[in-house]
């Protein structure tokens, strides 16, 4: 059996940031519907002013840090990636869709089969 690792909070401080960051965007949430009086420039501004807040907040927690760490290791695999040349893909893309076409002939003789079959001789349903 394998065993899965859970990773928590274990700061106060990595706690107290992370609340902050929920707060802070739902503050922004509700400054947006309360503001509806003062236009969409003020609302549209409170929305934005509370997400650059939120995203700072947690991007300065552990866990943030982490996502951070995350992004560029997966951007560093990604580089690493050896992606096929126009003339291949173009290839690779041709046999897909021809096998496609060939599968899609063949679940329809074989639709058409069973139902003749079955409802043709077997049942006697003549249309």
């Amino acid at each position: 059996m394998a065993s899965t690792q859970i990773e928590t909070v274990n700061t106060g401080a990595d706690k107290l940031k992370l609340a902050a960051a929920v707060v802070l965007l739902l503050a922004g949430l509700s400054a947006f519907y309360l503001l509806n009086k003062q236009g969409q420039l003020v609302q549209w501004g409170a929305l934005l002013l509370g997400l650059v807040l939120a995203c700072a907040a947690f991007f300065t927690s552990e866990s943030g840090r982490q996502l951070i760490a995350f992004g560029r290791d997966a951007w560093r695999e990604v580089k690493k990636v050896v992606w096929p040349e126009r003339k291949e893909a173009i290839q690779i893309t041709a046999y897909v869709f021809g096998f496609v076409l060939i599968m899609a002939v063949f679940l329809w003789l074989t639709d058409k089969t069973l139902e003749w079959l079955f409802y043709d001789l077997i049942l006697g349903w003549k249309k």
